[in-house]
C-alpha cells in the first residue's frame, strides 16, 4: 500500500510545485529582485513604513504624485512562506500602475510557520487599515482601493474583498480552493485543518457581498492553477458576484507578472479598469 501513497502524493506535490515546472525560475526570480533594488534605490522617499514589529510588517509605498489618485496594493506569493519573496523583490513591479496615475503600495506579511494562514489573513488586513492612512498623507482618493496578489497573494488579495474600503481585486495566478493544499509538501509548514481550509478558502467561504474580482492565470501554467482561476471564477458568477477571468496565452507562472510591470501590459490595464483609471 505504501508505493501507491508515495506516488499519489508526488503527484500532488508536483501538480503545485511551480518553481519545478519553471526551469529558468531561479533567472526570472534574480532579475525581478535585481530590477526591484534599482526602482527602490530610485525612489527612496516611499521605503518602508511599519504597521506592526515584525520585519516583514511593513508597505513600500509609491505615490504617483497626483492628488486624488486611486491606490493599488499588491501582496507577493510564495506559498506563505518563502523567504526568497517579499514586498521588496517585486517593487518593479509598481512601474506598471504608476504610469497611469495610480499610487501603489507593496506590503509584507509574517510567513509560515512563524504565522499561521489565519493570522497571515489578518496582518493583510491590517496593513490595508494601515495604508489608509498613507493614502490620506498623499491626498489619494479614499473611494478607490484594488488589493492584487500573485499566487499566494492571489488567495490574499480575493480574501480581502469584503474588507470595508476596498473596491477591487486582482488575482493573478492564484489558490482559492485550500483543501488540495493541504494533501501537499505545501501544509508541512502552513499545518491546515480541513476545517481551517475550508474556512480560509474564498472558493469555499463566499462573502454575501464583495468587491469587483479579476482572475488572471498564465496559459502555460500549471494545469491545477489554471483549474482554480476557472473554478473560482465560475463559482463568484454563480453567486451573482462581479468576476472577471482571463488565461494570458504565451505566460507561465513567473513570467505572467511583466504584464504588471509594464504600462502597456493586460494586467495593468485590469487594475486601470477595476480603479477607473
Amino acid at each position: 500500500m505504501s508505493r501507491p501513497q508515495a506516488t499519489d502524493r508526488a503527484a500532488r506535490d508536483a501538480a503545485y510545485n511551480n518553481g519545478a515546472a519553471v526551469p529558468e525560475t531561479a533567472a526570472i526570480l534574480a532579475s525581478w529582485q535585481a530590477r526591484s533594488t534599482a526602482f527602490r534605490a530610485a525612489r527612496p522617499a516611499g521605503l518602508d513604513r511599519h504597521w506592526g514589529p515584525g520585519p516583514r510588517q511593513a508597505i513600500v509605498f509609491f505615490a504617483c504624485g497626483r492628488d486624488g489618485a486611486p491606490t493599488l496594493l499588491f501582496v507577493h506569493g510564495g506559498y506563505w512562506q518563502r523567504t526568497e519573496h517579499s514586498r521588496e523583490a517585486f517593487a518593479a513591479l509598481a512601474a506598471g500602475p504608476l504610469a497611469h496615475g495610480i499610487n501603489v503600495a507593496l506590503t509584507g506579511y509574517t510567513l509560515a510557520p512563524e504565522a499561521t494562514l489565519r493570522g497571515i489573513v489578518g496582518e493583510i488586513r491590517t496593513a490595508i487599515r494601515f495604508l489608509a492612512g498613507l493614502r490620506a498623507a498623499h491626498r489619494a482618493d479614499p473611494g478607490r482601493l484594488c488589493v492584487a496578489g500573485w499566487s499566494a497573494g492571489g488567495h490574499l488579495a480575493a480574501s480581502m474583498l469584503d474588507e470595508p474600503g476596498v473596491t477591487g481585486g486582482l488575482a493573478i495566478s492564484g489558490i482559492f480552493d485550500l483543501e488540495p493544499i493541504r494533501h501537499t509538501y505545501i501544509n508541512e509548514k502552513l499545518g491546515l485543518t480541513a476545517e481551517e481550509a475550508a474556512a480560509l478558502s474564498p472558493e469555499r467561504a463566499l462573502p454575501g457581498r464583495a468587491a469587483p474580482l479579476d482572475i488572471a492565470v498564465g496559459a502555460d501554467e500549471l494545469p491545477e492553477l489554471r483549474r482554480q482561476s476557472r473554478d473560482h471564477a465560475a463559482t463568484r458568477l454563480a453567486a451573482g458576484l462581479p468576476t472577471r477571468h482571463a488565461e494570458l496565452a504565451g505566460h507561465n507562472h513567473f513570467t505572467i507578472l511583466d504584464e504588471f510591470a509594464s504600462p502597456d501590459g493586460s494586467l495593468t490595464a485590469a487594475a486601470r479598469r477595476l480603479l477607473d483609471a
